[in-house]
């Protein structure tokens, strides 16, 4: 399994916090092992938080800073950490997706906010903050915009998406905003950027109902599994854990339709939004 990279300590505070960290470490005659007991991570844990690899939270670094006697300083400087312009349970998890060569990922009510266009963005965000002012939704669409920006390299990361039928026939905005989100994925699948597969209602019961999964692969890090809820979102490194979301993953396209029939069918529903719309 390929090692965590290291960091020039001066790129970034999650870099600094990782150098100090196994300064200190090493100065107090702690193995990583040892110092991750009392926080019930392992020690490949503590390498990737050395190494910069992970981001180190508020509560972590409460315990470092009293088991290696540190006054504070994890705590000073891990709020530097908190400065991120996505939701604080997906910050380290858009990290990740930056960094992944391969993403993998099943989508159950809403298009991946890797493929969403501005316009079907938007009407996400005003569904889930629906008193919020403008600005704060503009600030939302932006960051959003800003993730799909990954998909402007020709080849890197490869991503491999498995829609449920539902994303295609639940309207989010009006039925133009559907069907120029459906087009748009369309464009990417006929460009051959990006892999999709439908999963059709006919195939009833599966792996994957307990809601979205998303794993990551990467050169030189551990693979990742993300799994998200309302407002919630656990980054998994545990190898176990890793696996059966990749067995679930797998499962889940053994059920899905091909990807030229998954095409097909995307394509014939954003053909119908576009009939809809032409009637208004």
């Amino acid at each position: 399994m390929p090692g965590p990279r290291k960091l020039d300590p001066s790129s970034s505070p999650r870099a600094l916090l990782g150098a100090e960290l196994r300064h200190r470490r090493e100065r107090a005659g702690l193995s990583q092992t040892e110092l991750g007991a009392p926080l019930f991570v392992s020690g490949s844990f503590i390498g990737q938080l050395e190494s910069g690899v992970r981001r180190m939270q508020m509560d972590q670094a409460e315990k470092f800073d009293e088991i290696l006697g540190a006054d504070g300083f994890f705590v000073r400087n891990c709020a530097a950490l908190k400065k991120s312009k996505y939701p604080e349970h997906f910050a380290e998890a858009a990290e990740a997706e930056a960094r992944a060569t391969t993403i993998k990922e099943y989508a159950p009510q809403l298009i991946p906010g890797l493929l969403q266009t501005e316009a079907y963005a938007r009407a996400v965000f005003r569904e889930y903050q629906p008193t919020a002012i403008e600005s704060v939704i503009d600030e939302l669409v932006a960051a959003r915009l800003e993730r799909t920006q990954l998909l402007a390299d020709p080849t890197r990361p490869m991503l491999w998406v498995v829609l449920d039928e539902a994303v295609l026939r639940r309207q989010v905005g009006d039925s133009e905003v559907m069907a120029a989100a459906l087009r748009h994925i369309a464009g990417l699948i006929a460009r051959h950027r990006i892999i999709v597969q439908v999963l059709p209602f006919s195939a009833g019961a599966h792996a994957a109902l307990t809601g979205p999964l998303k794993l990551m692969s990467f050169a030189d890090e551990p693979p990742l599994a993300y799994v998200d809820g309302m407002g919630i979102g656990h980054l998994q490194d545990d190898p176990g854990t890793v696996r059966q979301c990749g067995l679930t993953y797998d499962l889940v396209v053994a059920s899905a339709i091909s990807p030229a029939a998954s095409l097909a069918l995307i394509e014939s529903v954003a053909e119908d939004y576009e009939h809809e719309a032409q009637r208004f």
